[in-house]
């Protein structure tokens, strides 16, 4: 049993991994950190259900994988949705005034643009470090088929990023 104490280190501990990940997942970072506290409550409120069995950060990241995936299925994510498009529309000019000067920027924002799929393999892979061994067993799929969402996934992504000038190779 964890008293308040070991939340609180588990806390500092996992909380700006645990809302990275939500964040990728969702693209709000607000609705990123609600969902990374709910994952800590419900943790600490159902800790009899977890089995020490396994590690502990892959069972917090199950579950603000599952709380993610919920948030985007939820009606309130659906509000603010429809709400953002129509307010970007009216700022678009706005929009096309701002000039992107950083180059991690742009790849995040066309990561964020993939279908979930294949931007949660992604993010796990290259992100996160993980082997296509441990993608495989978070997500709950075969092998095979992380390597062929992360083949994928990189065309897509080659394919949002052609015809940007990149800065770096610019000056060379």
């Amino acid at each position: 049993m964890f008293n308040i104490n070991d939340l609180k280190d588990l806390m500092f501990e996992y909380t700006e991994f645990l809302i990275r990940l939500a964040y990728y997942y969702v693209k709000d970072l607000q609705a990123a950190e609600d969902i990374v506290q709910e994952v800590f409550i419900k943790f600490y409120n159902n800790q009899h259900n977890y089995e020490e069995r396994g590690e502990l950060k892959a069972y917090l990241t199950q579950m603000t994988v599952n709380k993610s995936k919920d948030y985007l299925k939820s009606w309130t994510n659906r509000k603010i949705q429809l709400q953002n498009r129509l307010f970007s529309q009216a700022g678009k000019r706005n929009l096309d005034e701002l000039v992107r000067k950083d180059e991690e920027a742009m790849i995040g924002e066309a990561i964020l643009e993939l279908p979930l799929k294949h931007r949660e393999v992604l993010i796990y892979f290259y992100f996160n470090e993980m082997t296509i061994t441990e993608v495989a067993h978070i997500l709950t799929i075969p092998e095979s088929t992380v390597k062929t969402r992360l083949r994928r996934g990189k065309e897509l992504l080659r394919n949002r990023l052609k015809g940007i000038e990149w800065e770096a190779l610019l000056n060379e």
